[in-house]
């Protein structure tokens, strides 16, 4: 017995305590930083897998893409959640263990020679009880482990994808703001230029104050809105560390780069591809997880089948009674007489119905996703071709105007109006430039296919948090 003991003592795996310290958590995110050497050799793996080192990063859609995958506590949630799928592998392919009963007994005669004599008045022996998987109960419970172990692993790569996406929209709110704000100062400038010129006229008794009101009316109006741009302009830029999983103050000084939605890739009849939709409702991430999961739903049903059958166990042993060794093997088995596990059978078939329904259900979303937003870039793309037919009329004109100013021709309030007709198109014009680009964004979420730069490998491994303290005790 101490034997045995000591060898199930040492084979014993002892829990670590890991206590989790909000104070040491909090100051671990706040420090957290784009210039972390460890973020910044992960980024670069990631991004250019044969660059030097010390290579510079570009803090584009790409690395940025990277850096959330290495910091947003979603991607640690998914891998904890594949972590504990993982584990439920290796329960399910345990073996049960046997179980060891001691029998001892001290016997005392109520009659004369009830115990022979010399024998010891002393019942002992061991027996061994040994569960025997039967019917395929081992295989069915592996395998719906396994296929929830493979929806796990997927939906960790939609959580990835679901970081990449956050980031490309906070990172084109944040172009599109700091865009809107350049065009807005054009603007400004121009209105100035033209109340300059008006209130110079209004002196000289050439144009009428109601003239000049309407004028200081818009300028005001211009100034406001570029207030709304500054907040927009902070907001997103809020917005975008949250999707990196950053504090804000760690982009600031960042040389974001965000060319991508200056010059998107055309995608042209590609934006209808049957190829693409065909992936998307195959190969989709969050589809290959409800598959999964209808998988494990027929595991769950095979193993409750399993279960309409008697569970067996054999029980050899061995025993002294009185001066007589006794040898016995028992076998241990239920009676399927109340019932034959219909209910467990029921709702096993009723769970992979619900998982059916569900993927179907799934598929028929992603068709949707699909065709709305396949619509939604094709109508802005033509949106945006008769936007820049517009802004390129306009242009002419303005460029027209000019030369009428240089030729003494036009005066130079007619001249910055016409400018400034030309700069409301351009906000106008970079309007329907929004459009598409988000339309270009949704076509990328549906299709999760990267159309806005290269595709880099999504499920990679988060960086955890520094180890916790030991509280003293």
């Amino acid at each position: 017995m101490a034997i045995l003991a000591g060898i199930l003592a040492s084979s014993c795996v002892r829990d670590q305590p890991v206590p989790l310290s909000p104070a040491v958590s909090a100051a671990a995110l706040e420090s957290r930083s784009l210039s972390d050497p460890r973020l910044r050799q992960f980024v670069l793996a990631a991004t250019r897998p044969d660059a030097p080192d010390d290579a510079p990063i570009r803090w584009d859609l790409a690395s940025l893409t990277a850096a959330a995958l290495y910091y947003h506590p979603d991607i640690a949630l998914a891998e904890a959640k594949l972590a504990a799928a993982r584990a439920a592998v290796i329960t399910a392919k345990q073996t049960p263990n046997p179980v060891l009963n001691l029998t001892n007994i001290v016997g005392q005669s109520v009659v004369p020679g009830g115990i022979p004599a010399g024998a010891a008045p002393l019942t002992i022996g061991p027996a061994i009880d040994l569960v025997i998987d039967t019917f395929g109960r081992k295989e069915a419970r592996t395998a719906e482990a396994e296929r929830l172990e493979q929806a796990a692993r997927w939906d960790l790569a939609t959580a990835a994808w679901q970081v990449r996406s956050r980031v490309r929209a906070a990172l084109l709110a944040l172009w599109a703001a700091e865009r809107r704000m350049a065009l807005t100062r054009q603007r400004l400038a121009l209105q100035n230029q033209l109340v300059e010129l008006l209130e110079h006229r209004q002196a000289a008794g050439e144009v009428s104050s109601l003239d000049v009101s309407r004028e200081r009316v818009n300028r005001a109006q211009i100034i406001l809105a570029q207030h709304d741009l500054d907040l927009a302009v902070a907001e997103a830029h809020v917005r975008l560390a949250i999707a990196i999983g950053v504090p804000d103050h760690t982009l600031d000084g960042i040389g974001l780069v965000t060319g991508v939605f200056d010059y998107p890739p055309g995608l042209g009849a590609r934006a209808d591809s049957d190829l693409w939709r065909r992936e998307a409702l195959t190969r989709r991430p969050d589809i290959q997880a409800s598959l999964a999961a209808y998988a494990a739903s027929e595991a769950t049903l095979n193993l409750a089948v399993a279960g309409q059958y008697p569970d067996l166990a054999l029980s050899p042993g061995y025993s002294y009674q009185y001066g007589v060794n006794q040898y016995q093997l028992n076998v241990l088995s239920t009676l399927p007489i109340f019932n034959q596990n219909q209910g467990a059978i029921a709702e096993a078939v009723a769970r992979r119905q619900e998982a059916a329904a569900s993927f179907i259900g799934l598929q028929a979303q992603v068709i949707g996703e699909i065709d709305q937003a396949t619509v939604a870039y094709r109508k802005s793309t033509q949106t945006l071709a008769s936007a820049n037919a517009l802004q390129a009329d306009e242009r002419h004109r303005a460029e027209a105007m000019e030369k009428s100013f240089a030729a003494g021709q036009a005066d130079r309030p007619t001249l910055v109006s016409t400018q400034m007709e030309a700069a409301v198109t351009a906000l106008a014009n970079f309007d329907a430039l929004l459009q598409q680009r988000e339309a270009l964004g949704s076509l990328e979420d549906a299709l999760e296919r990267p159309l806005y730069g290269p595709e880099i490998l999504l499920a990679l491994p988060q960086a955890p948090l520094p180890p916790q303290p030991r509280s003293a005790s």
